[in-house]
């Protein structure tokens, strides 16, 4: 009797909804985003650095706001996010990079924790925030991804404003398109890794007033990509994930994303094993990931408010703002962000954690 009457209590306990006693309680709001890994200090200027670091702020201050607001935390990612499309410094919604054929063509996803609710688009061209449309699939539509023109159709219905192609048309990203299709042809040599074709893809993850997650990813893709290419951001599972217990939001070289499911995966190490966001990250983003042979980087939250940026490159654009509203902001590797998970080649740099 003694054993069964400790099996009911353990199925008892087993069968409660994970994480229902902490969302019982207020918690306190928590968001994190990130702009792209894969930066390197000589493709920006001074100027550009300091103009980043502004549109990062403002990115935290809108999302945090929402919070602060008591709003839930699919209202703070999508206002985070919004703010990044509409900067032409990031590779997403108006600084999105061209495709092999001088397309600019967009990818977004969504998702809240508790309910797992997802939406996602791929290949839309005309949307000027793509991660609008992606929550309207979710909340307004059967479906979690629509693509392309099917995806526009929609919008349209849901009153969305068809943006003209030169909207995204920008002169650096026209640049990189040139310089990429002339190394493609041997024209060229490759100034810097082969990362830098994916960078800027941009992110967020909230932890709201009752103790919910979400996440969100939107990006414009790879420069000179080709023939319809998709990579992980608008991709449940890959890109972006969100549970009651984790939330992920990735950026980097989309296929080894994809390949590794690395969003969920990091999710499951945290909902299987107990890991914390900095180990679980690290784990997918800095291995997995790389000993694929792939590299990126990735936002990660825990259901407790931590949060961890695990990434392999140079630099990642990444911030967290605190409690006061004060945002903390970091673009390069040896900034030593709060949070900041790196392989063990980088972590010897010495930088002061902030």
């Amino acid at each position: 009797m003694i054993v069964l009457g400790v099996l009911a209590a353990t199925f008892s306990l087993a069968a409660a909804p994970v994480g229902a006693q902490s969302r019982s309680k207020v918690s306190k709001p928590v968001l994190v985003i990130h702009g792209g890994a894969g930066v390197i200090r000589r493709e920006n200027s001074k100027n550009d650095d300091a103009a980043i670091r502004k549109v990062l702020e403002t990115a935290l201050r809108n999302g945090y706001g929402e919070l602060q607001a008591g709003k839930p935390a699919l209202d703070a990612v999508t206002a985070a996010i919004t703010v990044l499309e509409d900067s032409p410094y990031f590779n997403a919604g108006k600084g999105a990079v061209f495709t092999h054929e001088g397309r600019n063509e967009l990818d977004s996803s969504i998702m809240e924790g508790h309910t797992q609710r997802a939406g996602a688009v791929a290949g839309v061209q005309h949307i000027k925030n793509p991660i609008l449309l992606a929550r309207a699939v979710m909340d307004k539509s059967p479906h979690v991804m629509l693509v392309g023109k099917g995806a526009e159709t929609f919008a349209k219905a849901q009153g969305f404003t068809m943006m003209p192609t030169s909207y995204f048309h920008t002169e650096k990203r026209a640049g990189q398109l040139r310089k990429a299709q002339l190394q493609e042809a041997g024209k060229q040599v490759a100034a810097g890794p082969e990362y830098l074709r994916y960078i800027g893809t941009v992110g967020a993850l909230a932890l709201d007033s009752a103790g919910n997650l979400a996440a969100g990813t939107s990006t414009g893709g790879m420069s000179n990509k080709r023939w319809n290419r998709v990579g992980d951001s608008p991709i449940i599972g890959a890109g972006t994930w969100a549970d009651k217990q984790c939330a992920f939001s990735g950026t980097g070289w989309g296929e080894y994303y994809i390949r590794t499911a690395a969003a969920r995966m990091t999710c499951a190490r945290v909902e299987f094993e107990g890991e914390s966001a900095a180990a679980a990250g690290a784990a997918i983003v800095n291995g997995d990931i790389v000993n694929l042979g792939g590299n990126g980087g990735a936002i990660v939250m825990t259901a407790d408010g931590d949060f961890a940026f695990p990434f392999n490159t140079e630099g990642m654009y990444r911030g967290w703002i605190d409690a006061s509203g004060q945002p903390h902001v970091a673009l390069y590797v040896d900034e030593g962000l709060r949070g900041d998970v790196l392989p063990a080649a980088q972590a010897t740099l010495d930088a002061p954690v902030r």
